[in-house]
């Protein structure tokens, strides 16, 4: 990819695909479908079980075992409008405040009216949430950004692990084709363009072996998040922007990837620490726990009326302002008043995982500090979760539905994947088969084709070397992290395209049978993640440059404050068939229909 082109986009023109795929061997296997589903956290499952039940033949395709994904780790829980008092508007106001001024208000007011009874429905497919001591109402507690108790939690802090473990029993109940440990690599299809099904390498301990490809005229991409892009994250190993990477590579439209919310309160394990990170969930926060400098001095009072359960960013850029002024790396998260008792039975996980690390929340304060935590952008979607390819489809962390804006609300992501992947599903089983939708093919619909549209001559990416993983997370953290200037981002723009470059020449220098300077490396997971890591940090770092205000979760030092005239908009980023972005904004913060 080389810089991006500037412009501004004014209609929902279709996109061309790039013809750009993964350098991997050809399919040695098929299986067909009607819809596949890649990834099996809740968007996912949720979309993949309404899709079986509208009599969709569905298959899910997940890169680790079923419960292994995003969803398993949230903590805090699932926020709607559930309790005596509150209603969708004013979970919509809180909603629009946290993002800053770049919600979609139209997707906000989806998430909040159909939030309430996606929860119910999710409760009578299996989901058992905490109830109040009387045993007859769900118990409800508040996080950062709510002005209500309105945050929905199973088994004190496992709220993930519960809707995992009741989605992947509906799963098996109702017998869904289900390929574990398999990587996705690129998306198929038909000579007129449309989805065709996906290729993907199975890591050895699924059903097949090696790269093979699902046929499938309706493509789902619940793949998660991109955590993995920095050094530190609360985000599992498999969070590598593998959706985001395919959908550029299919010619899908990529916005607001520069929104990264990093979680405030992660357990802070020493300034060498990488990967996934403990993370202490906001509902600590909720139930009264205060966060303090190493004096004991609670920093958050007097800078939002909320205090400790301000916005995210807000209490991300409190800390991190608090320990540049104290020269320390981290503060602290003292619940200590809460004693034994309530840590055991409300905090279970936390608590568990904090003494695992030699720290007891029950007479010490917490060691805490940001981390990456959440991607607010990704594959655009209409409020049908559509994208910009037809036939292909976005639910979850991977999409950019236009709920979060420039920085998403505590806990509602899991309410986003629950009512984004019904309404996918219902658009799914309302598509005719005269419409090339998401009925089976037939005879008479043109065969699927490698990845990228027949329109575009087909390239294959360069492979980047599997230790190149650990290059690009600490370019990104030290140059794109939860402070960035013009500076630091050129920087990383620099050193991201050197690398690029340097694979590019060993992959050139390889097809030419001449010496490189490195040798190109195998296809592999390992090669795959690090190539579809380098894609979203070169995009992520293209928006965070052009974006010139301090937004949300994105914090630019050479320019603090928030613009308004000039960046009230979104970005439309796309990748062309010579590797090029090219970057366009809206006109304002709506977004346009997703498809013409």
């Amino acid at each position: 990819m080389t810089a991006p082109a500037t412009g501004t986009a004014t209609g929902p023109e279709a996109v061309p695909g790039t013809g750009i795929r993964l350098k991997a061997p050809a399919p040695g296997w098929a299986i067909e479908a009607d819809v596949v589903v890649v990834g099996s956290g809740v968007a996912g499952l949720t979309a993949a079980l309404r899709c079986a039940a509208a009599g969709r033949r569905t298959v899910v395709v997940t890169k680790a075992r079923l419960d292994d994904g995003s969803t398993r780790w949230a903590q805090g829980g699932i926020a709607a409008a559930l309790g005596d008092g509150d209603t969708p508007e004013q979970h919509l106001d809180d909603t629009l405040v946290a993002g800053a001024g770049l919600c979609d208000e139209a997707a906000v007011r989806t998430l909040v009216t159909e939030g309430p009874d996606a929860v119910h429905r999710l409760i009578a497919a299996g989901a058992r949430f905490d109830t109040t001591p009387e045993g007859d109402e769900i118990a409800l507690t508040r996080e950062g950004g709510h002005h209500r108790r309105r945050i929905a939690h199973a088994g004190g802090d496992a709220t993930g692990a519960e809707i995992s473990r009741a989605l992947v029993e509906a799963v098996r109940a109702a017998g869904l084709r289900t390929i574990e440990n398999a990587l996705v690599l690129d998306l198929l299809t038909d000579e007129a363009g449309r989805t065709a099904g996906v290729t993907l390498h199975v890591m050895g301990e699924g059903q097949h072996d090696g790269v093979g490809a699902v046929h499938a005229p309706a493509v789902v991409l619940a793949t998660g998040g991109m955590g993995q892009v920095f050094s530190a994250t609360t985000n599992p190993a498999v969070s590598t922007g593998d959706g985001v990477a395919l959908a550029l590579r299919a010619g899908a439209e990529i916005s607001d990837l520069e929104f990264v919310q990093f979680h405030p309160t992660v357990l802070y394990l020493g300034p060498e620490a990488e990967g996934q990170q403990p993370l202490i969930s906001e509902a600590v926060r909720g139930e009264g726990a205060h966060l303090v400098d190493a004096d004991g001095t609670r920093f958050m009072v007097g800078q939002h009326e909320l205090a400790e359960l301000a916005p995210r960013d807000i209490v991300a850029k409190a800390i991190l302002r608090r320990s540049l002024e104290q020269g320390v790396d981290h503060m602290y998260l003292d619940g200590r008043h809460f004693g034994a008792p309530m840590w055991e039975s409300r905090f279970p996980t936390i608590l568990a995982a904090c003494r695992s690390h030699g720290i007891d929340p029950v007479t010490e304060p917490i060691p805490v500090a940001p981390a990456a935590h959440y991607a607010s952008g990704g594959v655009r979607t209409d409020l049908h979760g559509r994208t910009t390819v037809p036939g292909l489809y976005a639910c979850g962390e991977v999409a950019c539905t236009g709920v979060h804006g420039a920085n998403r609300l505590a806990s509602n992501s899991l309410l986003e994947g629950l009512v984004f992947a019904e309404r996918i599903a219902a658009d799914i089983a309302a598509t005719d088969i005269a419409e090339g939708g998401s009925a089976p093919r037939t005879a008479d619909r043109p065969a699927p084709v490698a990845a990228g549209r027949t329109a575009a001559p087909r390239t294959t990416l360069p492979l980047l070397a599997p230790e190149t993983r650990t290059a690009v997370q600490r370019i990104m953290t030290a140059g794109a992290g939860v402070l960035r200037s013009a500076e630091s981002l050129a920087r990383a723009a620099a050193e991201l395209d050197r690398i690029h470059q340097e694979a590019t020449a060993a992959a050139a220098a390889e097809a030419d049978a001449q010496e490189a300077a490195q040798k190109a490396p195998e296809p592999g997971v390992e090669a795959w993640e690090a190539t579809n890591l380098l894609c979203v940090a070169r995009v992520l770092v293209a928006a965070a440059r052009r974006r010139e205000e301090t937004r949300g979760c994105h914090w630019r030092e050479d320019h603090p404050d928030r613009d308004d005239a000039s960046w009230r908009r979104h970005f439309r980023i796309t990748l062309d068939a010579d590797r090029a972005l090219t970057l366009r904004t809206t006109e304002d913060a709506g977004f346009p229909p997703a498809l013409p």
